[in-house]
Parts: C-alpha cells; sequence; structure tokens
C-alpha cells in the first residue's frame, strides 16, 4: 500500500514544472534548529528578531551575534545605539537622554528601561514625558530588562529598550584622529 501511495504522489506531480512542484520542507528561521522538535512555533517570523541578547555580566551585555556591549545602550527598531547618560542615576538626567524616542517613526509601544543591577524607579517626569509620546514605560533590573525585550521582540512586538549596565563603566569620549598631510 505505502508504494502505490508513492507511485500515486510521483504521477499527481511529475505533470508540474519543478518549481511548481508542492515542498515538503518548510522553513520557519533562518538558523537551522538545535535539536529536532514536532513543535513549530506559528508567531515567528521569517527571519528573527535582528537584536537579541544572549548573556549579560558585570563587564558587558553580550548580543545573540556575539557583539560586546560594555556601556550603557539603546535598542530600537533592530539597531543599537551606545547612550550617553550622566553616571549617576537620576541626578543630572534630563529629557534630552531620550531624544531619540522624539524623532524615531515609527515609536515604540514600549520602552523597557533597564536600570542596572536592581530596580530603581525613574523621575516622574520621564514617566510623563515618554506617555505624551505614546511609549509605555517599564521599569526594571537590567537582567530582567534583556530577558523582557527578547521575549516581546520575537513575539514581534515594537519594543525598546534602554539598558545600563551592572556596574557603571564613564564614557571615554575621543575626537577623531586628523589625517596626516599628503
Amino acid at each position: 500500500m505505502q508504494g502505490f501511495c508513492q507511485a500515486a504522489r510521483r504521477r499527481s506531480t511529475t505533470h508540474l514544472p519543478r518549481r511548481a512542484q508542492p515542498s515538503l520542507r518548510v522553513n520557519f528561521h533562518s538558523d537551522p534548529p538545535l535539536r529536532s522538535s514536532t513543535f513549530t512555533n506559528i508567531l515567528a517570523d521569517a527571519a528573527p528578531p535582528p537584536v537579541l541578547v544572549d548573556s549579560i555580566t558585570e563587564e558587558a551585555i553580550r548580543l545573540h551575534d556575539g557583539l560586546m556591549i560594555p556601556s550603557a545602550c539603546i535598542f530600537l527598531d533592530g539597531k543599537v545605539f551606545l547612550w550617553d547618560v550622566p553616571s549617576t542615576l537620576w541626578s543630572g538626567w534630563t529629557q534630552s537622554q531620550f531624544k531619540i524616542f522624539e524623532v524615531v517613526r515609527p515609536r515604540p509601544e514600549m520602552l523597557i528601561l533597564g536600570t542596572g543591577k536592581s530596580l530603581a524607579l525613574p523621575p516622574p517626569f520621564l514617566r510623563s514625558h515618554l506617555s505624551q509620546l505614546g511609549i509605555q514605560l517599564e521599569t526594571m533590573d537590567t537582567r530582567n530588562a534583556c530577558s523582557t525585550y527578547n521575549l516581546l521582540s520575537e513575539e514581534g512586538r515594537r519594543v525598546a529598550a534602554a539598558l545600563l549596565p551592572l556596574r557603571p563603566q564613564p564614557w571615554q569620549k575621543t575626537q577623531n584622529p586628523t589625517k596626516p598631510n599628503q
């Protein structure tokens, strides 16, 4: 009986051009699966989200592609931006640290703010400023912020993350080197 079904299937598709023959293999991700599974993620897009956090240590945030980010950063629209923030939490902070969310289109639905090693509630002006922009603010420690960001971005949500490192590190601004006269 099994041979009959295979022969019938071959006969029913042999008259079709090669590209029109049905394919039995469907790829949902660009990466090969780590293990064989009978489950299919129906929420998965053709490509995984471009920015995913792999791990976080005292020294840096490590992305899925291997990039290590040692300082404060913003994940927005599949891109990573280094974020210049004051060295002390909430002291000297203004709306200018969040200017990027005023100019980006489309704006994210939600901003996940990672405040370092522990949760530190932001000043009221920050929540009201982001609310006026139509962005919901969720504040948590950076480890939980990374996990939440991964989950929501894999679901396809328009989410951004503003992450402070576990151990604050000062920015070292440098001037662009001048080209020697030729």
